[in-house]
């Protein structure tokens, strides 16, 4: 099967760390690997990045690896949620994340609950602090970022359309009108921009996408998606494989029907 232009995301996590999963997963065409530092140890986040490093190598290829940074979030419920009161995005706990982040040589950073371009000039200082290089991703989930969203396109290497947060921050019914205004700022802007968030819910239980679901991926890669992200769907699932195979076919297929549009991925940036 070819590759698609737009990358594919998969989050790693239980259901998709070990050697037989993960190299299956890279052979359907993951492009960029996230780990999610809300949960874990180091030394769980070693491993895979040992991992994804190791399989990918073995394939000749190279699989970036996204450090999510989980930001002021706290437990609401059966959920986390943004803290209210926290003054900045960056947490002391993502500062120490990004030790261990440095010690990695972790290739992309992603910030959680951007509000400004401050926010994102504060982590790129940290970084310096460190000797860390890497392209930092805003994730755009907040109302206040909205507000200040040309500035955090100008400020980050690229952008996330993280639609779980920012669904409880926005109407729902607004959040694909909000998705397409963010894709076509950062289009013309030239930075990479992710879609994330329950695209393919529905394959952490069945090997199959919903109608719905496919339609969202493609509508997502025919707005201008430089990349498509599974979440849960590839990291605690039932089907991780197939959720990885099913989102490139959609993802292949949407592409014929672009129209000769321009693609900014985030594995250009290296």
């Amino acid at each position: 099967m070819p590759r698609s232009r737009a990358d594919i995301v998969a989050t790693i996590g239980p259901a998709s760390e070990s050697i037989e999963v993960l190299r299956a997963m890279i052979e359907h065409h993951v492009d960029v690997a996230r780990l999610n530092f809300s949960w874990g140890s180091y030394e769980e986040h070693e491993r895979k990045i040992l991992l994804v490093r190791q399989i990918a190598g073995e394939a000749g290829r190279h699989v970036p690896i996204i450090q999510d940074l989980s930001g002021p979030r706290i437990q609401t419920g059966a959920t986390h949620g943004f803290n209210s009161e926290a003054i900045e995005a960056l947490t002391d706990k993502d500062r120490a994340d990004l030790d261990f982040g440095t010690t990695q040589k972790i290739d992309l950073v992603a910030l959680s609950f951007v509000g400004n371009a401050r926010d994102v000039e504060l982590l790129r200082d940290e970084m310096a602090k460190r000797s860390f290089k890497a392209p930092i991703i805003a994730k755009i989930e907040r109302q206040v970022a909205l507000d200040h969203i040309d500035e955090i396109i100008a400020a980050a290497d690229a952008l996330m359309v993280a639609r779980g947060d920012l669904g409880n921050e926005v109407p729902l019914e607004q959040i694909p009108f909000v998705q397409r205004d963010i894709l076509a700022r950062a289009n013309k802007a030239g930075k990479p921009v992710i879609v994330a968030t329950q695209m393919m819910l529905s394959m952490t239980a069945q090997p199959t996408p919903t109608r719905a679901e496919v339609t969202d991926v493609a509508h997502a890669i025919l707005e201008g998606a430089d990349a498509v992200m599974l979440s849960e769907e590839s990291a605690s699932g039932k089907f991780p494989v197939e959720a990885v195979a099913a989102m490139e076919r959609i993802v292949l297929e949407a592409e014929k029907h672009a129209d000769g549009r321009l693609y900014h991925p985030l594995t250009a940036l290296f």
